[in-house]
């Protein structure tokens, strides 16, 4: 078996799409080692859940750093001193700087609750709502220094149903993300990404070329 992809989750809330990653490294799913975990926040129940695993944790409060680069350049050491090779944003509430996107240039990856491009930033489920789509979802992408305008590697569709409220539809949508999260660490850790221009190649990745969803279904069509 190959070794395991050392990877360096950063985190900010509750951290269940961390749980997702342990649980499916725990399966032997995926094939990658958290060899830190980085909170903002000192309370953060996500360093509960890494504690609970015996995993590295570390806790940077943002509000020591008179400037985002001086932050971003503690992870870094951090992330350098744990061996890190991929960086997992997993609900990490903070904008990140040139500093550590040129640390780990096309190795760091995010994961939103929308179908990106569409309902990027704050409170995407409820843009999609409001917004009336039929369909709805998660993407995760590599990091680049825009706003969830990074590459895409590998996204889920849920449906919009007509009762739902911003917090029935983000429930359906972290369901897909425990899913999808783990499985784009192993396309890193099985080295099947390959980057064309802005396009995200999956080698033996394809889809069925017929596949389709629709929302209503369609009927005598």
């Amino acid at each position: 078996m190959k070794k395991k992809l050392p990877i360096g989750v950063l985190v900010s809330g509750s951290g269940s799409n961390l749980q997702a990653i342990i649980d499916s490294i725990d399966r032997g799913r995926l094939n990658a080692d958290i060899k830190a975990v980085i909170s903002n926040v000192p309370d953060a129940y996500a360093l509960t859940r890494a504690r609970n695993h015996s995993l590295p944790t570390f806790v940077i409060p943002h509000e020591k750093f008179q400037k985002r680069e001086a932050f971003d350049e503690e992870v870094v050491h951090i992330l350098n001193e744990s061996g890190v090779e991929l960086v997992v944003m997993a609900g990490f509430m903070r904008i990140i700087t040139a500093v550590l996107l040129d640390a780990y240039p096309g190795r760091i990856v995010n994961i939103h609750p929308a179908l990106l491009p569409s309902f990027r930033g704050m409170h995407a489920q409820r843009q999609a709502v409001d917004y009336g789509v039929k369909f709805s979802g998660c993407t995760v992408h590599i990091v680049d220094s825009g706003v969830d305008s990074g590459p895409i590697i590998i996204q889920a569709v849920v449906p919009v149903l007509e009762s739902d409220t911003e917090e029935t539809l983000s429930a359906r949508i972290l369901q897909e993300e425990h899913r999808i999260y783990p499985q784009a660490i192993q396309f890193f850790a099985s080295e099947r990404i390959h980057l064309k221009n802005r396009k995200v190649i999956i080698s033996e990745g394809l889809c069925e070329e017929h596949s389709s969803l629709h929302n209503p279904n369609l009927s005598g069509f």
